[in-house]
């Protein structure tokens, strides 16, 4: 079995055939898939969705991209979603000053509650980081020293530096289809050096297809071919890393239950 460990499920690009994506993601042997949270006020959808489907979890969050429109003053709201049995993450959060669709006091504040949310409940923190490597390491550093938490970098592009210090804060590192780029070669480098136990994939679909896929609409039966090529950078059989990767997910995720 693999795992999906960040989709969009919710997304538009999926609605008309979200069952067809389903059997397709089970056809592919992709046994669990998480729909992740980008806003509050969508998040119904997104636990509908994970409420629908056994093989489907989801997690509540506001993307760095909406903290402006969703600033939260405390971490109240995040911590009432998780009573949900489905909700099994919190996040998206993290930094993005890249686009800067909102603005960063406002991305940290958001960030921050995020994981304030994460240390009450347990459930790990799902960081989204583009272009803000050393705010992110400053302010991760920062709140561990408060208190632990657990969580992962998803869709991981950065560089050894910032995969050294998420490994040191105990966290793990998900790798997407970017990895399969023709032009990632200074991201699979990194991603050679991450232990196997701290590995994750995913899709972020419906973005960012892999190779042979590139071009088309991602979706999670497409981790399937990150998979093969994280395998074969490492020199593993796609076996033990899909085993690795699963167990890796499932000690991080305590919360999901795993099918029979």
């Amino acid at each position: 079995m693999l795992v999906d460990s960040h989709c969009h499920l919710d997304f538009p690009d999926f609605a008309s055939e979200l069952d067809a994506v389903m059997t397709r993601a089970r056809d592919a042997r992709v046994g669990i898939c998480v729909s992740i949270g980008t806003r509050m006020d969508g998040f119904a959808r997104v636990r509908e969705i994970a409420e629908h489907f056994p093989d489907v979890w989801c997690s509540v969050g506001i993307h760095p991209h909406e903290a402006a429109k969703e600033l939260l003053a405390a971490p109240d709201a995040l911590i009432e979603a998780t009573q949900h049995p489905k909700v099994v993450g919190i996040g998206e959060t993290g930094l993005d000053y890249y686009y800067e669709h909102s603005p960063r006091a406002q991305q940290v504040a958001n960030f921050r509650t995020h994981i304030a949310a994460a240390r009450q409940t347990g459930l790990p923190l799902i960081v989204h980081t583009r272009d803000a490597e050393d705010e992110t390491i400053a302010i991760l550093s920062d709140e561990v020293a408060k208190g632990r938490f657990s969580g992962l970098v998803h869709c991981f592009t950065g560089t050894k530096r910032l995969a050294e210090a998420a490994l040191e804060l105990g966290f793990y590192i998900s790798a997407s289809g970017i990895a399969t780029f023709k032009k990632s070669d200074e991201l699979r480098a990194v991603l050679k050096e991450i232990p196997l136990t701290r590995l994750l994939v995913e899709t972020d679909s419906p973005y960012l297809a892999p190779m042979p896929m590139r071009g088309k609409r991602n979706e999670p039966a497409f981790v399937r071919h990150t998979a093969a090529a994280l395998a074969a950078l490492r020199g593993i059989s796609e076996r033990e890393l899909e085993d690795a990767t699963t167990e890796n997910f499932l000690r991080l995720f305590t919360k999901v239950v795993p099918p029979r």
